[in-house]
C-alpha cells in the first residue's frame, strides 16, 4: 500500500515532463500562462509537483504541446511492452472531477493507435477547449452507464453498447448524468 503522504510517482513524472516540455518550447511561465489560461502560480506548482493537474489543465497543456494526454503519459513511462497486464496499466485520477483514465494500450514506437478506458462519475463533466492534435481519430465504445459527448458543438447521447466514431478538430465535452451509474467507456485513438 502506498504511503498517502508520499508524492505519487506518476504525478511526479508528469510534473517533471511538463517542465521539460515548457523548456523545449522555450516558453516562460508567463508566456505559457497567457497561452493556456492557467495562472503562472498554478503552472509553477504543477511543474514542482506541489499540485495535481486536472484533466482540463492537462488537456490545455497537451494541446499547446501538440500531443495527446496518453502520449504525455507514455513519455513518463518506460518503453511500452507488447503485453500489458491490467495490473501494470497506468491509472490517473482527475482530482477535481474524479474522472479515472486507465491507459489500456499506450502509444508505442512505430504505432499510431492507443486505447484508454475512461470512468466519469455521475454528475461530472470534463471540457476540452481544443483537440490536442487536430484530426485525431476517436472510436468511443460505451461499456456502462450513459454519457453525453459534445464534439465541436454536436451532442451525442450514448448508452452501454453504443459506439461513436469521429475526428476531433476542436472542442469536446464529456458529461455523465447525475441520476445513474458512472459512465465507463473505451476510446481507441489513432494519430493523424
Amino acid at each position: 500500500m502506498r504511503d498517502e503522504s508520499a508524492p505519487d510517482p506518476l504525478e511526479a513524472r508528469i510534473a517533471a515532463r511538463l517542465g521539460q516540455l515548457r523548456a523545449e518550447q522555450g516558453l516562460s511561465l508567463e508566456a505559457l500562462a497567457e497561452r493556456s489560461g492557467i495562472s503562472r502560480a498554478t503552472l509553477s506548482r504543477l511543474e514542482r509537483g506541489e499540485a495535481s493537474p486536472t484533466a482540463a489543465m492537462l488537456g490545455r497543456l497537451c494541446s499547446l504541446y501538440g500531443r495527446t494526454l496518453s502520449r504525455l503519459m507514455s513519455e513518463v513511462e518506460e518503453a511500452a511492452p507488447e503485453f500489458l497486464p491490467a495490473a501494470a496499466q497506468e491509472v490517473w485520477t482527475d482530482p477535481q472531477t474524479g474522472f479515472r483514465r486507465r491507459i489500456v494500450s499506450p502509444p508505442g514506437a512505430g504505432l499510431r493507435g492507443e486505447m484508454l478506458e475512461g470512468r466519469l462519475p455521475p454528475g461530472a463533466s470534463i471540457a476540452y477547449a481544443a483537440a490536442p492534435l487536430p484530426g485525431l481519430e476517436h472510436h468511443l465504445w460505451m461499456l456502462e452507464g450513459a454519457l453525453s459527448l459534445t464534439v465541436e458543438g454536436v451532442t451525442h447521447r450514448l448508452t452501454a453498447g453504443d459506439c461513436l466514431r469521429y475526428q476531433l478538430h476542436g472542442a469536446s465535452r464529456f458529461d455523465c448524468p447525475g441520476d445513474g451509474p458512472a459512465a465507463r467507456y473505451v476510446i481507441a485513438i489513432i494519430q493523424p
